[in-house]
Formats: structure tokens, C-alpha cells, sequence
């Protein structure tokens, strides 16, 4: 239960969200509307996820707190236009929430995850059509997601309707189709043909990843990171002998990323320390 303690932080974080909207606040929060705040929000969400990563509570309490304060200030804004106000916001999910987990609130056990994800979907379906919304089985996924993850997760509702390959042969076999299909329209010097073709190769990647409970969203973040740290030994290595990037040998570059790599390999095989 939320301590006394708690409930007064967050509503001292809603009062000073509402002094800056107001004539005696700060200008820049006063021009603010749910367009313009909307790069912050996206923003903020990836640093909550950088401090997640760096595994710091103190930099993950920091984040948590900015993608708060664009939480409480998106609410204030639509407040303000006499829609709805903060306390709707909480009473919206938390009445979620208990509508989603009858197995928690209303007593109606389930014995496996998977009977959870089904039960989860039929409650979603009821919502929408107590909506009004036509149910289909794609719609709901934000167009807003990252791509990887947006594929991930189409393909995933695709799949629990029998849309999918039965064996992890059959998504080999269609990577290999797409990479010939990209052939082709690279002989074919076709670039929008090869921007499709590209496309379905990536596609149907986060399905393999997604078929072997890969996340590629994950892998391909982790391997960018690794991108990074491995071109930093680069420049610093090259520093170190007086080089330059420019003044170097794509030999030199190459032997050096190696060198990384190998580095990597050793610290990952290296015993935890006691």
C-alpha cells in the first residue's frame, strides 16, 4: 500500500506542475501543449531504459522521475481543457488492471501463462467491442513503436491465430527467398524494390528472433552498444600511438577491432570475483 509519505511527493509533484502552468510560472512550461511535449516523452522513456541498462537505482530513480513529471504534465494540460485530470488517469489503469487479473481479483485461478495470455486477449476484445471498436486481430499495436519492436509484436498477434511457420526451417528458408529477392532488385539497380526487399528481410529476422525467444530489439541495441565500445578502442588505441582515424590503415582499424573483440571475449570468460 502507498505510504503517507508517498502520496504527499506526488501531490506536491502536482501542485508544482500546476504553479508552472500558471500566469506566475515559468513561460516555456505555459506554451507547453501534448504536440510539442510529445519528443520529451519519447525521450525520456529511452533514458529510463539507458539508466536500466547501467543497472544504477540512483540514475534509474532520476529517469523515473522526469517520465513521471511528463505523465503528471500531459494530465495537467488536458485538465486544464476540462477532459479529464490525473485522478483519472490512475482510476483508468487501476481499474484495468483488476479487469485484466480476474485470476488475482476475482478468484478465477489459471494454471499456466499461456492460459493467462488467452484469457489476457479475450479481455482486451471485450473492451473494445463494449467500445464500440471493430476487434481485429493486428489493431491496438502503436504505430509510434520502434520497428523491430512494432514487427515483434504484429507478428506475435499473427501467430496466436495460426499465422506462422511451423518449424524454425520454414523462416531459414524464407530469409534466404527474401536475400535473393534483394538480389535481383540490386541487379536491377530498382531502389525502392530494394528498400522493400530489405525491409522483408528484416522482417522476417525479428520473426526468427521472435520464433527462438530472441527479442531483436534487444540484440540489435546490444550489438550497436558493442559498435560503440569496440570504435572507442579504436580512437583510443590509435590516440595512444599519435594517430589519427584519417592517418590510419583500414589494416590498422581492422587488426584493432579485433583486438576489442578479443578483450570482450576475455572479460566474458573471466570467473566472478569472490
Amino acid at each position: 500500500m502507498p505510504t503517507a509519505r508517498t502520496l504527499e511527493a506526488l501531490g506536491r509533484l502536482l501542485e508544482i506542475v500546476a504553479t508552472l502552468r500558471s500566469p506566475e510560472g515559468c513561460p516555456w512550461d505555459a506554451e507547453q501543449t501534448p504536440e510539442s511535449l510529445k519528443p520529451y516523452l519519447l525521450e525520456e522513456t529511452y533514458e529510463v531504459l539507458d539508466a536500466i541498462d547501467a543497472g544504477e537505482p540512483t540514475g534509474i530513480c532520476d529517469e523515473l522521475g522526469d517520465l513521471l513529471l511528463q505523465v503528471v504534465f500531459q494530465a495537467r494540460l488536458f485538465e486544464e481543457r476540462q477532459s479529464f485530470d490525473m485522478g483519472n488517469v490512475a482510476n483508468a489503469i487501476t481499474d484495468k488492471l483488476i479487469r485484466r487479473h480476474p485470476h488475482v481479483f476475482a478468484g478465477q485461478r489459471q494454471s499456466s501463462i499461456e492460459t493467462l495470455d488467452i484469457q489476457w486477449d479475450r479481455i482486451k476484445t471485450e473492451e473494445k467491442e463494449q467500445r464500440g471498436e471493430l476487434p481485429t486481430v493486428l489493431g491496438g499495436v502503436p504505430r509510434h513503436l520502434p520497428a523491430l519492436l512494432r514487427a515483434r509484436k504484429l507478428s506475435e498477434r499473427a501467430s496466436r491465430v495460426g499465422f506462422d511457420w511451423p518449424t524454425v526451417d520454414g523462416i531459414f528458408a524464407k530469409i534466404e527467398e527474401e536475400l535473393r529477392e534483394f538480389k535481383d532488385a540490386l541487379q536491377h539497380a530498382d531502389q525502392q524494390a530494394m528498400a522493400d526487399e530489405l525491409g522483408d528481410i528484416l522482417f522476417t529476422v525479428v520473426n526468427l528472433g521472435r520464433f527462438l525467444n530472441i527479442d531483436a530489439e534487444e540484440a540489435l541495441r546490444q550489438t550497436v552498444n558493442r559498435f560503440v565500445s569496440r570504435f572507442g578502442h579504436i580512437e583510443t588505441a590509435l590516440a595512444d600511438r599519435g594517430q589519427s582515424l584519417q592517418q590510419s590503415s583500414p589494416e590498422e582499424m581492422d587488426s584493432l577491432w579485433n583486438e576489442a573483440k578479443r578483450r570482450e571475449r576475455e572479460n566474458r570468460d573471466e570467473p566472478a570475483k569472490s
